[in-house]
């Protein structure tokens, strides 16, 4: 490389005296004192030195490549890359400077440059390993960039941090790089993660609108949307072309405003309104995970209002796809199955709850479906005699009367085999239910759902091979007893 003159620049007036020589030599002095601290790796007294250096004699490139290569060690790489091309300004045939260039492109993430730089060398020398390797590191990143770009266009977050991940093995100093993975981490749910990506950004450049972008993001994403709108704000401040973040905040204003009109109506009482409300607000952004999954469980509770329960039911089970911890929501569904007698899944449910959140009410609620499953297992007395069970006494009876007499065998007595045999069943049930309905203790017990064998307490229906004459009997006597006589009404 040749010498260049000492053309020195904001030079101590004292040096000003010195001949082009004597500045060589002191520049050469300063060079070496550099070099001694860089071995040491005291870098911060390196770059002084070497600094000092650059002012005795400016147009040295190897001043400049060894500066640089003290700035990549404290990590400032676009301080160094200017170095860098000013070496190279100086000499395109140092080889070294090209190298170091074409490292701190690739650090910040610049491989189409980086790998202008290598293939540079490789003219100058082409067995230079170095440069080889690093511009298939180039080539590597360009190609995970590709993947991402198509990745991010099918939504398949997961090999966009994939590729990201890979790309910053050798542009770990890559902001844009940072961000599309932060981006995507947010997107898959891994708030965390994409926060800490963000902040150490944010840490070293706080006007980064991208970085805050993906602060706002996370935020709006875990149902913050006050703070989220403040970072989109303050993204579009530093950047007012940022589409991502006027997107952003125009999607939580008008989900934040949406869910709010629901709440409305649903307080009011209007459930229609308030249905169609949170259908709207579901439609506004599929990506926000956290809170869709809090306007499938409110609209869940809208259709428990309204009667659509198998709705409701639905509601929940996307709710809890989308938010798997939502105690809410799983109790939401719980009490759904609950009311349409579906005992088995809302047991599951309540097990659910009461394995996350060991409360005395939770404990309760998982009893009271744990009884509802074990009496839904024995037979329905009031939906064999077709009442309800808050039935009176009178319309105990009367059922009773209209049922038996329905499935009475001599009311069957020329059916086929077959006919008979079941209509024999149904009126051993229907006398079955009567003789624990029309007891206030066993009914009592019955609806508690004890057993009623406990204690010495039988069905009160004949258990021997004259168990249907017996009821024949009962029936005989009952029907007798009550009005119109309805043994004798058989047509």
């Amino acid at each position: 490389m040749a010498t260049e003159s000492c053309d020195a620049v904001n030079m101590d007036p004292d040096m000003e005296l010195l001949s082009d020589e004597e500045l060589e030599r002191e520049a050469e002095s300063f060079k070496e004192q550099g070099n001694a601290f860089y071995v040491k790796k005291d870098y911060a007294e390196a770059f002084n030195y070497y600094t000092k250096a650059i002012d005795m004699c400016p147009k040295n490139a190897s001043y400049y490549g060894n500066r640089a290569a003290t700035l990549m060690m404290l990590c400032r790489y676009r301080d160094a890359l200017e170095d860098c091309q000013q070496a190279v300004r100086l000499d395109n045939t140092f080889i070294k400077g090209h190298l170091r260039e074409g490292k701190c492109h690739l650090l910040l993430g610049n491989a189409m440059a980086a790998s202008r730089c290598f293939q540079r060398v490789l003219e100058l020398e082409s067995d230079n390993s170095q440069a080889q390797q690093e511009l298939k590191n180039a080539e590597s990143i360009l190609e995970y960039e590709r993947m991402a770009e198509i990745g991010f266009e099918k939504r398949d977050f997961r090999m966009v941090v994939f590729c990201m991940d890979r790309a910053l093995d050798s542009a770990s100093a890559c902001h844009k790089f940072k961000i599309l993975k932060a981006e995507c981490l947010a997107l898959l749910g891994r708030y965390p993660e994409a926060q800490s990506v963000a902040s150490d950004i944010l840490r070293m450049d706080s006007t980064n609108a991208d970085a805050l972008y993906v602060r706002g993001l996370c935020l709006y994403y875990e149902d913050c949307i006050d703070k989220a709108v403040q970072f989109f704000v303050q993204a579009l401040r530093m950047a007012p072309d940022h589409d991502k973040a006027r997107l952003a905040c125009r999607n939580a204003k008008a989900l934040k405003a949406k869910k709010e009109e629901g709440n409305k109506a649903f307080k009011e009482g209007n459930y229609e309104a308030a249905y169609e409300l949170y259908s709207e607000a579901l439609t506004i952004d599929p990506n926000n995970i956290k809170t869709n999954a809090k306007l499938y469980c409110n609209r869940a509770t809208v259709g428990s209002k309204l009667k659509k329960l198998e709705q409701a039911i639905e509601d929940c089970t996307k709710a809890i796809k989308l938010d798997e911890t939502y105690i809410k929501a799983y109790l939401r569904r719980a009490q759904c199955y609950m009311d349409t007698e579906q005992y088995e899944e809302a047991v599951r449910d309540y097990e659910k709850v009461y394995q996350t959140e060991k409360t005395k009410e939770h404990k309760q609620l998982l009893k009271n479906a744990q009884l509802e499953l074990k009496k839904s297992k024995r037979k329905d007395y009031y939906k064999i005699l077709g009442v309800d069970k808050k039935a009176t006494e009178e319309e105990i009876k009367k059922a009773y009367r209209k049922r038996a007499l329905l499935h009475h065998p001599d009311r069957h007595s020329g059916a086929s085999a077959e006919v008979q045999k079941e209509e024999e069943k149904k009126f051993k049930e229907v006398g079955e239910a009567f003789s624990v309905l029309s007891d206030p203790k066993k009914k009592s017990r019955y609806d508690t759902g004890q057993d009623l064998e406990d204690d010495g307490m039988n069905m009160g229906v004949p258990q021997s091979e004259n168990t249907l004459n017996a009821l024949m009997v009962l029936f005989l006597l009952f029907s007798a007893s009550g009005p119109g006589n309805f043994f004798f009404q058989f047509g």
